[in-house]
């Protein structure tokens, strides 16, 4: 392996030691009944969980990169993204950043105050929070669960866009199977502790 995610032994609480490698370029979809782990997998993959195993990123092991420097690199998004300030403009280091008008927006947002929003705007500026710092793991986690159907196509392209334009690993965890066939191959299910494989659905070309 050169460039990519591999865990080897991953486990946490009821996950079982887990082994999965994801080249870069590559989306791998996870999917599962809910209270399986898909959520606390992410969260072992960016380093915010004890676990056990370990992790390589383009061969470098997880353990000889600071923790931070790790989770920028390893970006997880929540299924409810945390906000620290009164602004969305405060979130961002650059202003307006790229990918706004893709997902509906303007550069006014920017001076929206964060408890004016609606849940579909929260989720949808926090995947453009995640994106603008080029990871090169992106760890989705229902990424569009509340979102109607225009603006889950807007979020769906703005992150084919950036798999296109900057090859990261993906893993993307959702309950709805048809968007991982959209998007990921392969397609994992998490059940008992342990990935199986689901399906190998094709990416679109």
């Amino acid at each position: 392996m050169s460039d990519g995610l591999k865990l080897e032994a991953l486990g946490c609480r009821s996950l079982n030691h887990l082994d999965l490698t994801i080249l870069s370029g590559q989306a791998a979809g996870i999917t599962g009944p809910s209270g399986t782990g898909k959520s606390l997998l992410l969260r072992a993959m960016a380093d915010l969980d004890p676990h056990e195993g370990r992790m390589w990123l383009d061969d470098v092991a997880a353990d000889q990169i600071p923790a931070p420097q790790w989770r920028f690199k390893v970006a997880l998004l929540p299924a409810e993204a945390a906000w620290w300030y009164d602004t969305v403009g405060e979130h961002f280091e650059h202003w307006p950043p790229y990918g706004l008008e893709q997902l509906g927006f303007d550069s006014g947002v920017m001076t929206w105050q964060v408890s004016h929003l609606s849940s579909g705007e929260r989720q949808r500026l926090a995947l453009l929070r995640v994106l603008v710092n080029q990871p090169r793991v992106l760890l989705l986690d229902e990424p569009t669960a509340n979102l109607d159907d225009t603006n889950t196509e807007r979020a769906e392209t703005l992150i084919d866009e950036f798999r296109r334009q900057h090859r990261p690993v993906i893993v993307w965890v959702s309950h709805d199977l048809e968007q991982l066939r959209r998007w990921c191959d392969p397609i994992y299910t998490l059940g008992n502790g342990r990935l199986a494989i689901l399906d190998a659905g094709r990416i679109p070309a």
